[in-house]
């Protein structure tokens, strides 16, 4: 099974008008590699372990890229992860967001797991009309980030969809 994971808003949340954002401080990432991230320590380190514990295929599905491995990885715990790497395409359909045909083609009909902030129902109906294997489109809310919430929803899909990939 695997998970594609952004970052922006997923990892790093932003945009919480009601709380301060919590900071955390991590040894593993280099101050040069984190200098260029200044929001870097809004991520939670022990969000590592627990997406590790998924048992997924966990897959970086963000616009940082390789520089997701050379810095999120170490900040997580995490080995670096394959990568998404982004075709140039024209302009995908309206509503459609821009990573949802280049990761249904990644999954290569493998069952999926997507954690993203701006998935929108036309996603969720685009992959169930064009993808064969059961996938799960959660949108993260970026003002918070990945929350206990949302690790509930992922595991019961998950043992719900194990048992029929």
């Amino acid at each position: 099974m695997l998970l594609f994971l952004d970052v922006d808003g997923p990892l790093i949340p932003f945009g919480a008008a009601d709380r301060p954002y919590p900071v955390y401080e991590v040894a593993a990432v280099p101050p040069e590699a984190a200098a260029g991230h200044p929001l870097l320590s809004r991520i939670d380190p022990g969000l590592g372990p627990r997406l590790a514990a998924l048992g997924c295929e966990l897959v970086w599905a963000t616009t940082w890229m390789d520089d997701a491995n050379d810095v999120v990885s170490p900040w997580l715990g995490l080995p670096p992860l394959p990568v998404v790497e982004w075709p140039d395409e024209d302009e995908p359909p309206a509503l459609l967001h821009w990573k949802t045909r280049p990761l249904v083609a990644w999954a290569a009909d493998r069952p999926f797991v997507w954690l993203d902030d701006e998935i929108t129902e036309a996603d969720r109906a685009w992959v169930a009309a064009h993808h064969r294997s059961p996938a799960l489109l959660h949108r993260v809310e970026r003002s918070y980030g990945i929350t206990d919430a949302d690790f509930t929803t992922v595991t019961e899909w998950l043992r719900t969809n194990s048992r029929s990939a």
